[in-house]
């Protein structure tokens, strides 16, 4: 649908716009010709992305930066009250996150705070945006941000692996109901490679060969969202999509085969894990 959504115009709506993928993709939109929303927190990073996105967008095209807490419902709502009075939302992309430590028995502001920016913030988004979109009832688009450990959980932050996972689930609960109602927008989970971001920056200030920036992250994504794709899980310099396909049919090995939680961690099956990776590069 997302050939669709830009070939009518309007807008996209990004949290998480002030930085990393999200000012990419932000800047991706306007050079596709939507009008851009940009939502962060207030400051000098958001107002600076809105200079960029400026830049990147065509002569008289919307670009508006809105100060946003994706954890404040009332802000959440309010950002969708100013992009529906600016025009029509072809796009939302619920991107906004944060990482905090956390271990399965402690830290539990850190906890509490990551599941109410990186689920709850996306819900709020999806619960502002969408009803007012099916009734505009033309082609649009909404991406939810997710991750590899929304999907894999690997051990040593279980708080972000939950929130993550969550914003799995909820996304492809969303895409079945939308399909069901024979509402014109597709629901698309973007789920970045190892990605050379600000928030990565702030402690290694060269990028590792192994990662992609964040342009080529969000090409990789819309490219598959183009095709129809709804999980993107886009690969990096050293995890290729194969890769990526056979670590998720390990993880979801362990119900099938009744192997230990997190088994591709567990020192009884390193090395029948390592030839079934192996295998899917044959």
């Amino acid at each position: 649908m997302y050939k669709e959504a830009i070939s009518e115009g309007g807008l996209a709506v990004v949290t998480g716009a002030a930085s990393g993928v999200g000012l990419a993709a932000a800047i991706r939109f306007a050079e596709a010709g939507l009008g851009v929303v940009l939502a962060d927190l207030p400051g000098d990073k958001l107002d600076a992305a809105a200079g960029k996105v400026r830049e990147a967008a065509g002569s008289g095209a919307i670009v508006e930066a809105v100060a946003t807490d994706v954890s404040d419902t009332k802000q959440v709502e309010a950002l969708a009250d100013k992009a529906f009075e600016l025009g029509s939302v072809a796009v939302l992309m619920n991107n906004a996150g944060i990482g905090r430590p956390t271990g399965a028995w402690d830290r539990m502001e850190n906890w509490t705070q990551m599941m109410d920016i990186n689920f709850f913030g996306v819900l709020r988004g999806v619960q502002a945006f969408t009803q007012r979109m099916i009734d505009a009832g033309r082609p649009a688009v909404i991406i939810n941000t997710g991750s590899k450990q929304g999907i894999t959980t690997p051990p040593g932050n279980p708080g972000y692996n939950v929130t993550k996972a969550a914003v799995k689930v909820l996304s492809e609960q969303l895409a079945h109901e939308l399909r069901e109602k024979g509402a014109p927008i597709s629901v698309h989970l973007f789920v970045p490679g190892f990605t050379y971001t600000g928030m990565i920056a702030a402690f290694i200030p060269q990028k590792p060969d192994a990662a992609w920036t964040s342009e080529q992250t969000v090409d990789y994504f819309i490219e598959r969202m183009s095709a129809g794709d709804f999980y993107v899980l886009c690969p990096d310099n050293d995890v290729d999509s194969v890769r990526d396909r056979r670590r998720a049919q390990w993880a979801i090995g362990d119900i099938v085969e009744n192997r230990p939680p997190l088994s591709r961690w567990h020192a009884d099956y390193k090395q029948a894990f390592s030839e079934f990776e192996k295998d899917g590069k044959d």
